[in-house]
């Protein structure tokens, strides 16, 4: 058996181990994800995975609604956004801690600037795991 033969085996043998450990329900893959925007007076869904749909609330406040609910409120989110100039105005995703909900259906967050006001972005990318 030629050594590229062995490689080859050896490639597939870890494809297939791999693939019976980490399947769909594994915590270190994405629950859901979704890149989305605000563009003149609507939102953009740019790609989406388990999210029914993306609600403005207000300027630069968002509600994620998830196309199948997590078991329950305890994930982990992580979201950026980027700016919408390119004169060093910086946008980033936050939560605030009060107003803002995690439910198992969806998930608030806020974009702002970093003078802590609220404003829109034309990209926010949003990924949960669980």
């Amino acid at each position: 058996m030629s050594l590229a033969s062995r490689i080859s085996a050896l490639v597939s043998r870890i494809g297939l181990e791999v693939k019976t450990k980490i399947g769909a329900n594994h915590p270190g893959v994405a629950r859901a994800w979704v890149s989305f925007g605000y563009t003149g007076t609507q939102i953009v869904l740019y790609a989406a995975h388990n999210v029914a749909s993306v609600t403005r609330l207000a300027a630069g406040r968002y509600r994620v609604t998830f196309t199948t609910a997590m078991p329950d409120a305890n994930y982990c989110w992580t979201a950026l956004a980027r700016s919408s100039t390119n004169s060093g105005t910086q946008r980033i995703a936050i939560v605030r801690a009060s107003t803002d909900l995690k439910t198992p259906q969806y998930v608030d967050l806020s974009c702002a600037t970093t003078a802590a006001s609220f404003d829109d972005s034309t990209e926010i990318n949003l990924v949960v795991y669980r």
